[in-house]
């Protein structure tokens, strides 16, 4: 059996233990605490912190997200960091009003009851839970899914909210080459059996916070954002709700039905349909309902001159990794204060 040692977070003064076959942040997982994290890859930096004291060994991590003149000051990537005796680490990323509010982190295995494509790329794959039979999770949380037989997995976001306990949907974009798009394929029908483990992620709304919010998707990156509409929408929100989706053309859109429904449960609420590849609603765009706004230009582009106000508000992104790069750049050039901003980056599946 692996030594343990205690670990203490400052400046919020919690401890935990960790075993030396187990990253930090997966002890804090295990333990429902919840610290910041996005890729869990030592890629996007986001569970970066400092090493008051102890010993940590750093493994398979991207110098992008911490470097070689920052490991040597002592920060470290908690996700890739193996603690050998007891140590102090100062959080430098935390909400302290989530730290202990976490989910614990949970093994469930899921029967798929349901395989639909939603559009030429993206598929619905709902998974009903059976040992447990319930999965719990936040809107906009995301777990990792196993694929059969194997010790690999791929992480996906809930579409779906807690008001359906033990069922859950994820959107799944399908890329050439993918393993799991390979799954989606042909190989998983209903009735098969998925393990999962989760929940993960900190793209969550905050309890009590009152500011706009601002979603802004691409592809699958749909999937926690309509979890957090849906939750919204169930739970009575008064917050107004701005929802721009970047796609390529209408025929990439879907759930349009659904969302303008949720929107009318919502105060303020506005969708806006950004097309990369239409010149607007004249194209095929005019299919949609007179309820949708089309324009065009891609997502960050439209966000830009629509929201002037955007550094009052909270905003939530997710989508491929370059929609995501190029957002923050712009709520950074918008002087949107960083605690305010919600992502999670996923690396992207183009290359499993």
């Amino acid at each position: 059996m692996a030594d343990t040692h205690r670990i203490n977070f400052e400046p919020v003064d919690i401890e935990m233990e960790v075993g030396e076959d187990e990253s930090i942040l997966d002890a804090a997982f295990r333990q429902g605490i919840h610290l910041m994290h996005g890729c869990r890859e030592g890629r996007c930096s986001a569970c970066k912190s400092f090493l008051l004291d102890g010993e940590v060994q750093m493994e398979n991590y991207s110098t992008f997200a911490c470097n070689d003149a920052e490991e040597e000051e002592g920060y470290v990537l908690l996700c890739r960091s193996y603690a050998y005796s007891d140590c102090t680490i100062e959080l430098l990323n935390f909400d302290e009003d989530e730290l202990l509010g976490g989910i614990p982190i949970q093994n469930v295995c899921m029967q798929v009851v349901a395989l639909e494509s939603m559009t030429r790329d993206i598929v619905s794959l709902r998974l009903q839970a059976t040992s447990p039979t319930t999965f719990d999770f936040k809107p906009g949380q995301y777990a990792d899914l196993y694929i059969p037989g194997t010790d690999e997995h791929r992480s996906f976001s809930m579409a779906t909210t807690q008001s359906t306990p033990g069922s859950v949907e994820f959107l799944i974009k399908k890329y050439p080459g993918g393993k799991f798009s390979a799954l989606l394929e042909s190989e998983i029908s209903v009735g098969d059996e998925i393990s999962l483990t989760g929940p993960y992620g900190s793209f969550t709304l905050k309890d009590a916070h009152v500011l706009p919010v601002v979603c802004i998707g691409g592809g699958a990156g749909m999937a926690p954002v309509l979890s957090l509409l849906r939750h919204l929408s169930e739970t009575g929100s008064t917050r107004p709700v701005h929802f721009y989706y970047g796609a390529r053309t209408a025929q990439d859109l879907f759930y349009v039905d659904e969302i303008l429904e949720l929107g009318t449960y919502l105060k303020d609420f506005t969708f806006v349909a950004c097309l990369s590849e239409e010149s607007g609603p004249t194209g095929s765009g005019a299919m949609l309902s007179a309820s949708v706004s089309v324009e065009a230009g891609n997502v960050t582009e439209v966000v830009d001159r629509r929201e002037a106000g955007i550094a009052k508000a909270e905003v939530y992104l997710c989508g491929p990794p370059p929609m995501v790069d190029a957002a923050l750049a712009l709520l950074e050039a918008r002087s949107v204060p960083h605690d305010q901003v919600f992502y999670d980056k996923f690396t992207s599946p183009a290359f499993e």
